[in-house]
């Protein structure tokens, strides 16, 4: 197989494409449904992915919940401002972070936010250049947070969230991620109710989505690019549910790209899934063999992103840039906010 490039994996995109703000009613926004055999797509609303759906069909859907991880400050001695972002939680109010301006935040630094309800001291420089942070503050962490951090938005989206709630699914659960699973957005309660109803089952899994999902890819060469590390779990139930599906021949339909990551990764050679916790760093591109996942529901994903090249590591590099080709030209809305693909 010929070395794959990250420029292999770029498309021309309209900045406004780009969706701002999310759609007033999640369900409403369009379907792209891509045949990975045949390279044929056709064009839907979400509200109809229940027509791609077969009784007992497994649903794979991340319950991450995303914390409002942006802290805004300022350093203690000089009063400057500073921007945290808390990317993973390594001890009680120890986290690794991201601080602009980096240069500004050595170890010993002191940080205030909110005039005073939150404290913090720079301990160390880590890899990639992220610091570890010591937190103090006065009551329940979640609560301080809540108080004063905001979404931590990806850097295309430029427009302020009105509700906090639109950048979680309905169905987020275990606080720890610093961005959303984003395929998850277009499912409201009442669709999963309507799927349940028609025999398709869910199993939820949990990957806590780290900022690295935005990072670009700074290498041309694929093998010499280095995943950054997100913890997931997989409990009993979800395991058992998905190797229900595998063994009366259903398919596993992975609900975003961490989903899918998730059960490539905590499954064995064979695709069997037991009860798992772990960190994972897989990296999926073309030349990959999928051992659990059999269709993919996913947003349309940046140029030469590793997110399209796990995309096309599932229905093929050419395929897959040829349908957001159309995509451009049907105005479909790119990203985070943005509309939907079905890949089966």
């Amino acid at each position: 197989m010929e070395e794959l490039r990250t420029s292999d994996f770029y498309y021309e995109l309209p900045p406004e494409l780009i969706a701002q703000d999310p759609l007033e009613d999640r369900s409403s926004s369009r379907l792209m449904v891509l045949d990975k055999g045949t390279g044929q797509v056709s064009h839907h609303v979400f509200r109809e992915i229940g027509d791609y759906l077969e009784p007992g069909d497994c649903l794979v859907l991340n319950n991450t919940k995303v914390i409002p991880a942006r802290l805004m400050g300022i350093r203690e001695e000089t009063g400057g401002t500073v921007e945290v972002l808390l990317l993973k939680r390594r001890d009680n109010d120890i986290w690794e972070t991201l601080v602009k301006p980096g240069k500004k935040a050595r170890p010993g630094t002191k940080l205030v936010f909110g005039e005073g309800l939150l404290h913090a001291e720079v301990l160390d420089v880590v890899e990639e250049g992220n610091r570890l942070i010591r937190f103090q503050y006065q009551g329940i962490w979640e609560e301080v947070l809540d108080q004063l951090g905001e979404m931590p938005l990806p850097p295309y989206i430029t427009h302020k969230l009105q509700d906090k709630n639109r950048y979680q699914t309905v169905y987020a659960k275990y606080e720890g991620s610093a961005a959303a699973p984003t395929a998850g957005l277009h499912f409201t309660r009442d669709l999963l109710k309507e799927l349940e109803g028609k025999g398709v089952d869910t199993a939820y899994v949990t990957l806590h989505v780290g900022l690295g999902t935005f990072r670009p890819v700074k290498v041309e060469n694929l093998k010499e690019h280095h995943m950054h590390s997100e913890y997931y779990q997989v409990t009993r139930e979800a395991a058992d549910k998905i190797n229900k599906a595998k063994e009366n021949g259903h398919r596993v339909i992975c609900v975003g790209t961490t989903s899918c990551r998730t059960v490539e990764s905590a499954c064995d050679e064979n695709g069997h899934m037991e009860e798992c916790c772990d960190n994972t760093e897989i990296f999926i591109y073309p030349g990959y063999h999928f051992k659990v996942l059999d269709a993919l529901i996913t947003n349309f994903h940046l140029p030469e992103s590793t997110l399209v090249m796990l995309v096309s590591a599932l229905a093929g590099r050419e395929q897959v840039l040829a349908a957001y080709e159309e995509a451009v030209k049907e105005r479909y809305r790119f990203f985070s906010f943005g509309d939907a693909m079905l890949i089966q």
